[in-house]
Parts: structure tokens; sequence; C-alpha cells
């Protein structure tokens, strides 16, 4: 192989760390023929890729990284580079950033039908749609989306508090209460901020966080959607509209208004950045699928974007709500209740402060108040980071 691109694999894995490895490292299935995984920028893919390469790479060079954004790829192709590996003896091919690369689609397709001893494993954005490219894919590759760190995971990277999950069961019964970590409430505010990015803790977070976001509004989803740059300022004005509001109830007028664009436009906008791990739409509980006439309200997608966002703190009740359904959204099927907050399956949840009555949800069954600001669940009294141990 180009030494190049040998060269930029030994230096990636130099440097990648090794003291905790994301959710998703044990639910991969490494030994399979093609797998992609795709999600938002900055939560740790790549990472992931490297951790596993690190664990498993020898000297028989029967495994290749490469990103498909090198300098290399300007002048040499996916499928030349693939080929070439396998006729060398190699086995197990990565490629990073599979989404910044022409007919990327069409590439792998080749790869996978004249290479079947060769395994493919790619990352991409979470915009990406395998059902779209130019060949087909869907039947080859096993896809696996992957989001940011859980509280739980947050606690073990930065905090070095290694707590096991608890399932949606666990946390109703309150088993919270017997995790060994004290005060969780003195963590859980900076994770909120700054948490739900495995990014640098340090005085730059927010603006590696505003690039994450920049990068994604205004370059991703406009490339994708091949429409010009000024998409990216419509969608990036109508993220700041949801940071700002009470939990957000969709209205496409007041959207057309506010954005002085056609009502005809905002459902694909609102897909675009729900696709691109921006935005969050939660259903109502009496329907399925995911029509944005069934949508209840709109979150950003996680609590650190909604104080990126904000000129000033976003509103408190908005961020415990965002919180509870992106931690939660990942193992269940969350929908709007409609007498309470959240519905997952039989269980009611109303969100709010320590100081939430019970009223909402009197008289209901399985119904639980979930409440920020308070350390032990208590009856059906739960407290709200609870719920970032679901992963």
């Amino acid at each position: 192989m180009d030494s190049s691109l040998i060269n930029y694999m030994t230096e990636q894995l130099r440097h990648v760390p090794m003291d905790m490895k994301r959710y998703m490292y044990n639910i991969l299935p490494w030994n399979q023929r093609m797998v992609g995984l795709i999600g938002p920028r900055g939560i740790g893919k790549t990472t992931l890729f490297l951790q596993w390469i690190r664990e498993h790479y020898s000297d028989n060079n029967d495994i290749l990284y490469v990103s498909a954004d090198h300098a290399y790829f300007l002048e040499n192709s996916i499928l030349d580079t693939g080929n070439q590996f396998a006729l060398e003896g190699g086995k197990i091919l990565f490629i990073d950033e599979i989404h910044k690369y022409p007919q990327w689609s069409q590439q792998l397709k080749n790869l996978y039908d004249g290479h079947p001893s060769l395994r493919i494993f790619f990352t991409g954005s979470s915009i990406l749609d395998i059902s779209k490219g130019n060949a087909d894919l869907s039947r080859r590759a096993l896809m696996f989306s992957m989001q940011g760190l859980s509280f739980r995971e947050y606690l073990n990277l930065f905090h070095g508090k290694d707590l096991p999950a608890l399932s949606i069961t666990d946390i109703v019964q309150g088993k919270s209460n017997k995790l060994e970590i004290e005060s969780p409430m003195q963590y859980f505010g900076r994770y909120l901020k700054s948490g739900y990015y495995p990014l640098p803790q340090d005085e730059y977070f927010e603006r590696r966080l505003q690039q994450v976001i920049n990068q994604t509004v205004e370059i991703d989803i406009p490339q994708y959607a091949h429409l010009n740059a000024s998409l990216g300022r419509k969608l990036r004005q109508l993220m700041a509209i949801i940071a700002r509001s009470v939990p957000f109830k969709p209205s496409m007028t007041s959207i057309s208004n506010a954005l002085s664009i056609s009502r005809n436009v905002i459902g694909d906008y609102l897909m675009m950045l729900d696709n691109a791990g921006m935005i969050a739409l939660l259903s109502k509980s009496a329907t399925g699928g995911r029509g944005l006439g069934k949508m209840e309200k709109i979150y950003l997608d996680n609590t650190n974007i909604a104080f990126a966002l904000s000129d000033s703190s976003p509103d408190t009740g908005n961020i415990r709500e965002t919180f509870f359904y992106n931690q939660m959204r990942l193992n269940n099927d969350v929908k709007a209740s409609p007498v309470a907050d959240f519905k997952i399956n039989n269980l009611t949840f109303e969100v709010g402060g320590k100081n939430k009555g019970r009223k909402q949800v009197a008289g209901i069954d399985n119904a639980f108040v979930v409440k920020d600001d308070i350390d032990q669940a208590f009856g059906n009294i739960l407290p709200l980071w609870a719920f970032g141990m679901n992963y």
C-alpha cells in the first residue's frame, strides 16, 4: 500500500485514547462483511473504529484505515485502493467519512462484490441514506446509528465513574439509588452544557461545538440536498427559534413568517435537521411513523446545542425535556403523552423541577413525576439525571 496511507493510519492509532469505549463498541457486528456507522459530527465514530483497530492490529498488514477526505483520494479512488489492498492480502478495510467521496455507494458495492473475503467498515454523516445511493447497498451493508455521550458515559470518560447501564424498568424501580455515586447533581449541570460530545472539556469547548453545528448546517446539509449556502442560514435561524422556545410545538405558519420562507419547504427543512442530528421530532403517542403531521413537539437534538445557540440561558423546562427525550430515545419508543410530557410503552412521565407536584399524573396508572435537582428516587418520584443511565 501507499506509504502515505500507512503513515496516516499509524499516526492516528498512536494518538487514539483507549481508556473508555462508547456503548456502540460492543454492539457493532465486527465479523460481518460490510458495516456502516452513521451519526452526527463530533460524537466519536472515528475514535471507536481506531480503538478496535488498535486492539486487533498486527504487523501482518491485514487491516487498513483510511479517511475519504485524505488528500490521497484527490488523485486516487477508493475502489482502486481497496482492490490493491485486497490483492496484497488485506482482510479488513475501514473507510472514515465516506460521504465526502463522490460515487461512494457504487465503489463500496464494487469492493463488496469483487472481494468476498474483504470486510468493509465505514463511517458517514447521519444524513447519509444508503437507499439513495446509485448502487444498492441496502441489502449488502448493515447500518447502525450512533449518538452522543449519555450522562453515564460522561461520568465514566471525564470523572472515572464506572457505572452500569440501567434499563427503563430499573430506573422506574428506583435502582439509581443503589449506584455508587455521591451527589450526581454536582456533575449534571456541566453535562447539560458540555457533556454530550466527547470533545475536550476546556475553555474552547463551545467554539468546537459551534464549528460542529456550522459545518453540519452550512456545509453538510446543503451539499447533501444539492442546494446553495442560503439554506444553511435558514436552518440556523430555525434552530435558534427552537432554542429560544418553551418546548416547541410546530406551527408551519409561524415558522414560515419568522423565516420568510414558503410553508411548503418547512417540512423538508425539519427532516434535514432531524436526520443530521441537530433537532429531534417527538411524535404523538396515538400515532406511529415519523410524518410531520404527527409531530407534537420539536426539540434541539441535545442540551449542549441548546446552550450553544441560546443568547442567554435556555428555557429550563425545554432543557429538562430535551435531556429526557435525548437519553431515552436510543433504547425506547418515546412518544408525547396526551396527559403529561412523555409516554414509553404503558409508562407516563411528567418532567419538572424539584417542586413539581403530582397533580398532573394523579389517577393515572404507571405514572411518574421526573424531578430535576434531586438525587434520589422515592416512590413514583424519579430524579431526572437517572434517565441518563440508560446506555
